[in-house]
């Protein structure tokens, strides 16, 4: 080979390996909105790295309500801010029909979830499952010597004038699972929620301290005494707990309401195949498994193999609690979801 040759081959050579290297360095890097606190911390601690050595991606949390993440992908849905995000599941059922989400590809863990964990065709899947109950104040209940609480009417008891805390029914759908429950109570449906908003103002609504954005308060309205009880999930409190945050939980005898967290990748990301790969990625029985153990989050793929005791004892007591769990009619819900916003906002955070 003559040397014009050879010293042609070997540039070739050295350019190849330059360009390889500066693809490996620009590693790409992946959206995903969702809760922040400690579902945030346990994911990037715990979850994402696997998924990362894999793919030779960085995963980056967009942290945010529900509510945020579905208007800031709404707001920008021709080049939507991630790639995948994580939505309570009515606020999910709204983004498939705003047309915001693509199709999960279909993948053999799709077939290993909870039936209820596969949503709206296949256009987005539960990542966790859990439901809204009741959290109160340990430390509160004892110094009083109150019983724990057992029905959603609870919250109108005038000893806890002052002290019921509750989220915002516009913004955090624990607000939206506590009152349809209490309308229900009332006589009133998903369909008909006249007689909950009749009686709000003379039942519960005298007790109520402050309604909240989201539950990141909580913490601390129960550290300084503030709160006494307030709408909350099982899995929200034994965070607190291992915090060393004094709230308990309490499963109402009317039943709690299912609330399952889901995911779905963005339509129109730019990153459309590890988009897809990610999400499938965290259906996994190793992902939620890890999810469960430092978060505790409850698994929607019934394969997932629980770890440690505190892990079993944590998903032996959510079938006890899943057995009055009310499952809310989200095709009633969305379509006048505005309306209720409009009717809360005018008449009870007045």
């Amino acid at each position: 080979m003559s040397q014009p040759r050879m010293l042609s081959l070997a540039l070739s050579v050295a350019v190849s390996l330059l360009a390889a290297g500066a693809a490996q360095a620009q590693t790409k890097t992946l959206y995903i909105g969702m809760n922040g606190g400690v579902m945030e911390q346990s994911y990037t601690k715990y979850v994402f790295p696997a998924f990362e050595r894999i793919h030779g991606v960085k995963v980056v949390v967009v942290p945010g309500t529900s509510s945020d993440i579905l208007a800031k992908v709404q707001a920008s849905k021709e080049k939507p801010p991630v790639h995948v995000m994580f939505l309570d599941d009515g606020v999910m059922m709204r983004a498939v029909k705003m047309g915001l989400c693509q199709k999960l590809a279909d993948s053999p863990v799709l077939k290993d979830l909870y039936p209820s964990a596969r949503m709206a065709g296949g256009m987005a899947a539960g990542v966790n499952v859990g439901m809204t109950g009741i959290g109160y104040n340990k430390k509160m209940f004892d110094q009083n010597k109150w019983p724990a609480p057992t029905s959603w009417m609870d919250f109108a008891d005038p000893k806890f004038k002052g002290k019921v805390v509750f989220q915002s029914l516009p913004s955090s759908s624990f607000g939206l699972h506590g009152f349809l429950m209490f309308n229900r109570i009332q006589g009133g449906s998903e369909k008909n929620v006249d007689p909950g908003f009749a009686k709000w103002r003379s039942t519960i609504g005298p007790n109520v301290l402050e309604y909240i954005p989201s539950s990141a308060k909580l913490s601390e309205m129960v550290q300084t005494g503030e709160a006494a009880i307030f709408p909350l999930t099982p899995t929200s409190v034994a965070v607190q707990k291992a915090k060393g945050i004094p709230m308990e939980y309490a499963q109402p005898k009317e039943g709690s309401v299912l609330l399952m967290v889901a995911e779905c990748v963005t339509a129109n990301n730019d990153a459309p195949v590890l988009a897809q790969k990610l999400a499938e990625f965290l259906l996994t029985p190793q992902a939620q498994a890890a999810a469960l153990e430092f978060g505790s989050q409850i698994p929607s793929n019934t394969k997932t193999q629980v770890g440690s005791p505190q892990a079993q004892a944590t998903v032996e007591q959510f079938k006890v609690y899943m057995k009055n769990v009310v499952a809310l009619d989200w095709d009633a819900i969305n379509p006048v979801r505005p309306e209720w916003n409009a009717r809360w906002n005018r008449t009870v955070e007045r």
